[in-house]
């Protein structure tokens, strides 16, 4: 009897089997071990390409025309629902509610097509973060739903705007949920997710083989590994929140011929991703887990980006301040003497808050000693670059690790991380919002809208068609001039460049336009004060002359205005100014500040300040 002829393997097939050996081959998904059935296009639809069970098994329709690449890209994200528990009741929308001792019922009060697509869209930002797949459309439509920083977030970001989730073009089922099962949610008793589990040890695991591959191809394999060398891969195998970020550090040791010799214990140079560590401090293996732990807080929270002008050794203090006590409550290591930055007072401060507190009292608090040394700062700034070969920023790289970091840290259950420094992280993962709209906001405050209504007084335009039949007009109440005013003292001094004028000017004319503000009362002020007097907003940026252009005093602007008569008695100041003013300017009244970015103020500010480009 003749043998039976094989089933020869269609294009597409043979396309999906590519992407299932990518898969394979990839440090972090292949170590899944997360089941993939190949079925024909009958078991899920002609244009359904994968979906996932909550049972733990992938479906792959094998008639589907996508490229390897894509086929890759579909099976991560599938594998990615299970392993960031997407079908689990303790992380879902909906909640069990009590019957009797015996009986609980799973209420479904959620959409699970939305939920379904909350979970694509935290996926698909994940798999954008770490560079795997191709770009689509998703990945571009990004921004403007993925800046929440959980899938429950994001859920009710979608619903309290409305969306639709059968126009999700995040899944890989085309315009169908890519989840199924999500109607009997899991749950596992006293024990854990154990994809979760694994995918925390498998990322561990991949994050080691990297750092080992790098010392490969440089010629470390057989170098003996210091302590501090198994203090930072103690991070890698065992402390997933700092993990991410240890893999993107390389630890130098310091000697007398280093230019970075001067460094007592350690320092961290962000651009070159470069920590110094100094062997002659004598530290044991714990102490060093400590420090080093710090400096890699110091990069993943971009401290030295957020100084904006600060002194850079006083914000060092103050960033150490922070840091440490954070450490001492995660019990990370031990806490060497040497250089170390410890008050209990100040826990649940912020840097900035901290700083405001130290610059009230430089000349002593310029006495401090960091990790790196006295009168030095340990975070070596040189501003930000491009990191490594990828293209990929340094900002973007340490934003990812530490958000990562955190969600793994937090899956497994790795140990306590303090509410202060999960808001910094999760902050991170936020864009910052906009000084323009922060100024709106300042105005929305004080400006409320002005509601229109109907009067017959003023008939409607389209009255005139049909004169029988009358119709009122939309109008805005009769407002007074004065009760509906600001006042906008502008630094004209010389240090004050006509661009820094105009834009300052011009976003404090559109927002009063749009406030229904009918007129601003106006100051320049250099060494004295010119009045203006009341001006129309659209005539502030264009058609006024500006004076002065001396040296800069705003006191007397602002005691023209607190006095004034004919100024409302809880009109709001805007001040526009480059910082460099008085130190012991006084403002009574409410107000804010519009500065450069780049700048500070020489005194702690009572008012609003915001820093425009």
């Amino acid at each position: 009897m003749a043998k039976k002829k094989e089933e020869k393997i269609s294009r597409n097939e043979q396309q999906l089997l590519n992407g299932l050996a990518i898969i394979k081959e990839h440090r972090l998904f292949g170590h899944l071990s997360i089941s993939t059935n190949i079925v024909p296009k009958s078991q899920l639809g002609r244009n359904i390409p994968a979906k996932v069970y909550s049972s733990g098994h992938v479906y792959l329709n094998k008639d589907c025309d996508r490229t390897p690449k894509e086929w890759a890209y579909i099976i991560a994200h599938c594998m990615l629902h299970l392993c960031f528990g997407h079908f689990d009741a303790d992380r879902m929308p909906g909640y069990f509610q009590q019957i009797n001792e015996k009986k609980q019922v799973w209420v479904n009060n959620y959409d699970p097509v939305l939920w379904n697509m909350a979970c694509d869209i935290y996926i698909t930002r994940f798999l954008a973060d770490i560079k795997f797949g191709a770009t689509d459309i998703a990945t571009e439509k990004l921004s403007e739903f993925g800046t929440a920083s959980t899938e429950l977030k994001i859920y009710e970001k979608l619903a309290d705007a409305h969306i639709n989730g059968n126009t999700n073009c995040f899944g890989t089922a085309g315009d169908y949920p890519d989840m199924a099962g999500t109607e009997k949610p899991l749950t596992y008793g006293s024990g854990k997710n154990e994809y979760i589990t694994r995918f925390a040890y498998v990322l561990a695991e991949s994050v080691r083989s990297v750092i080992d591959s790098a010392g490969a191809q440089n010629g470390n394999t057989s170098k003996r590994k210091t302590t501090m060398d198994k203090a930072a891969e103690w991070f890698v195998n065992h402390y997933p929140l700092l993990g991410g970020i240890a893999m993107g550090f390389k630890l130098v040791e310091v000697s007398p011929v280093n230019p970075n010799s001067e460094i007592e214990v350690a320092a961290v140079d962000v651009v070159k991703g470069e920590i110094y560590v100094n062997p002659a401090a004598g530290l044991t293996l714990e102490e060093w887990k400590f420090v080093i732990a710090h400096e890699y807080l110091h990069a993943g929270l971009q401290h030295h980006a957020r100084r904006n002008g600060r002194d850079h050794y006083l914000w060092n203090v103050a960033c150490d301040f922070v840091i440490n006590g954070w450490l001492n409550e995660m019990q990370i290591g031990v806490m060497p003497q040497k250089g170390l930055l410890y008050d209990q007072e100040l826990k649940n401060l912020s840097a900035e808050e901290i700083y405001d507190r130290l610059i009230e009292n430089i000349r002593r608090n310029l006495k401090y000693v960091t990790f790196r040394g006295y009168g030095r700062g340990d975070i070596i700034d040189n501003g930000w670059e491009k990191f490594g070969n990828g293209g990929t920023s340094l900002d973007d790289f340490c934003k990812s690790a530490l958000r990562n970091g955190l969600e793994y840290h937090t899956a497994t259950g790795r140990g306590y991380i303090p509410a202060g420094l999960i808001e910094e992280i999760k902050a991170l993962s936020m864009p910052p919002v906009p000084w323009d709209v922060e100024l709106a906001k300042w105005f929305d405050m004080w400006f409320a809208p002005v509601e229109k209504h109907r009067t017959y007084a003023r008939p409607s335009r389209r009255q005139s068609s049909t004169p029988d039949i009358p119709r009122p007009n939309w109008v805005k109440p009769e407002i007074p001039e004065y009760s509906r005013t600001y006042a906008v003292i502008i630094d004209t001094s010389g240090s004050m460049t006509p661009t820094l004028i105009g834009k300052a000017l011009g976003a404090a004319a559109s927002y009063s336009v749009a406030k229904d503000v009918p007129l601003v009362r106006v100051v320049f002020c250099d060494a004295a004060a010119y009045d203006i007097g009341y001006v129309a907003p659209e005539d502030i940026a264009g058609r006024v002359m500006v004076k002065g252009r001396g040296g800069t005093v705003l006191q007397p602007a602002v005691d023209l205005i607190e006095n004034a008569k004919d100024f409302p008695k809880d009109g709001p100041i805007l001040i526009i100014t480059d910082a460099g003013i008085e130190s012991d300017l006084k403002v009574r009244r409410e107000h804010a500040f519009l500065i450069p970015e780049g700048r500070r103020l020489p005194f702690r500010p009572r008012g609003k300040v915001f820093y425009f480009k």
